[in-house]
């Protein structure tokens, strides 16, 4: 019966630390190991009513979370090393209870604080359908990332692409 009871709370305990980690894997710091990012949504219902902010936070505790409002939950992307400064960059694209318009962020970790690496890029929900990820880096560029936004144009959605600057 120990056994069992033993074994019972193991995996219970197992399944919620992973229910707590779950997120993404990357470097994020640049110390050459794989911490978790994840997000827990702070005082937001169902109907998006109340402050509605996600928080990111770090398996590793010497990177600061950071929050995103408004933002009822999302989905956290590890996006690599857009900048090449030897860290993962993180991108988030947030839930929210109305329209099919959200913004993709994407932020780097300088001077151990989180900073826009680009100005929130802006997209459709038919953009992610059509698997058109919003960035990438330039090839043929250094310091620079291919944007693909959702723009309406001439009583339509259009997805376009241009090369951006790096902040």
């Amino acid at each position: 019966m120990k056994i069992l009871i033993l074994l019972t709370v193991t995996c219970c305990s197992s399944l919620l630390f992973a229910q707590e980690k779950e997120g993404i894997l990357g470097d994020f710091n640049g110390d050459g190991k794989k911490e978790y990012a994840y997000v827990k949504v702070n005082d937001c219902n169902d109907d998006c009513y109340g402050k509605c902010e996600s928080i990111i936070y770090f398996s590793d505790k010497s990177i600061k979370s950071f929050t995103i409002s408004p933002a009822n939950n999302g989905t956290l992307y590890n996006v690599k090393d857009l900048n090449n400064d030897g860290k993962d960059d993180i991108g988030f694209y947030p839930n929210w209870c109305t329209s099919c318009w959200h913004p993709l962020y994407v932020y780097t970790f300088k001077n151990n604080n989180w900073k826009p690496l680009v100005s929130p890029i802006s997209t459709h929900c038919s953009q992610w359908e059509d698997e058109k990820f919003p960035i990438k880096k330039d090839p043929k560029k250094k310091g620079y990332v291919i944007i693909t936004t959702s723009v309406w144009k001439d009583d339509d959605i259009k997805v376009i692409s241009k090369s951006v600057k790096i902040n």
